[in-house]
């Protein structure tokens, strides 16, 4: 068995090439889609390879601040929890960040054309690095894998970090205590969603401003996409990272959420790939609002229904197993 300090060096190592992975994609993507002289030249401005993009762009820089803020506590207790947890968020950024730029390279070899410049080669040199990038940071990330099941083992997470790192603030005691994380953890879907919900309010605000929209339809179609898929990909990403460690869910919450996590996620693929969906039956590209609210908000709905009744119709696996958290920040 690997010395657990070994493990600890490896997961950093991952972490590190992560972050440097996600400053390189952040970088080139920021310059290619709000740089108007940038964006005219790059192969990738238009969906389906732009709504994929665009969902890396805006999840990866806080994932990424949230490992860097995690390591200031990576000596307190927990630590084995801690370094699996960091390590499933660097894979998250990089897994992110590889599909990105797997949507990216079939723009170059297959969209249409578009005007190339020098700003095209460019990118495509950026695109070139960040791949190798990506390599890089799966083979670390592979070194500190850990066995399948074992998070059923966690007992720390990232909450309580937080609140420990938040008692070397001026807070007041009973907004970092052990009640409020206590509240947190018992209601945190509802803190999914109205993060969810204050972040898409801003994107949508943010686009209405600067691409001067004033359909109020497009707006809240606006809005809506983009907390739907903020909260699925808060969801999902909790649960491979377990920013929140919670008791086993029951039925009913995990109807609820695997229907939000699946809805939000179709959602963006039907966003994504909205002209192709209605090529496939014969029509033309969406040129409507409307047509565009019901096509992918449907697609949205449709498949968070179907996947709310297979949740509840396949049996909760037995989870004596799993414990509840008591971590040392919350003690």
């Amino acid at each position: 068995m690997e010395p657990e300090y070994r493990k600890g060096r490896a997961t950093v190592a991952a972490c590190g090439a992560s972050l440097l992975l996600a400053a390189v994609f952040e970088a080139l993507t920021v310059l290619a889609a709000h740089d108007r002289t940038v964006r005219v030249a790059s192969p990738w401005r238009d969906d389906p390879y732009h709504a994929v993009v665009g969902l890396a762009e805006l999840a990866v820089p806080w994932l990424g601040l949230l490992v860097v803020l995690r390591l200031f506590a990576w000596r307190a207790p927990g630590g084995p929890d801690r370094a699996q947890q960091t390590a499933r968020a660097a894979g998250t950024i990089t897994t992110l960040v590889g599909v990105a730029s797997a949507f990216e390279w079939a723009a170059v070899l297959g969209a249409a054309p578009v005007a190339r410049t020098g700003w095209t080669s460019v990118l495509v040199a950026g695109l070139a690095v960040t791949s190798l990038l990506v390599a890089g940071a799966a083979v670390l990330l592979v070194r500190c894998r850990q066995p399948l099941g074992s998070a059923r083992r966690w007992r720390h997470d990232w909450l309580g970090d937080v609140a420990l790192l938040l008692r070397w603030t001026p807070l007041p005691r009973r907004w970092t205590g052990p009640a409020m994380v206590d509240r947190v953890r018992r209601h945190a879907l509802a803190v999914f969603a109205a993060v969810s919900v204050l972040a898409g309010a801003g994107l949508a605000g943010a686009q209405s401003i600067g691409e001067r929209l004033t359909d109020p339809l497009l707006v809240t179609w606006y809005f809506v996409v983009e907390a739907a898929s903020l909260l699925a990909f808060c969801l999902v990403s909790n649960a491979v990272a377990g920013f929140v460690v919670r008791p086993a869910a029951g039925r009913a919450r995990r109807a609820v959420e695997t229907s939000l996590a699946t809805g939000g996620a179709a959602v963006l693929l039907a966003v994504a790939f909205r002209d192709a969906i209605r090529a496939a039956f014969g029509l033309g590209p969406v040129t409507a609002v409307p047509t565009l609210v019901g096509l992918t908000l449907g697609a949205g709905l449709g498949a968070a229904a179907l996947a709310a009744v297979l949740a509840l119709a396949v049996p909760a696996r037995p989870t004596g197993h799993q414990r509840p958290h008591h971590g040392e920040a919350t003690r």
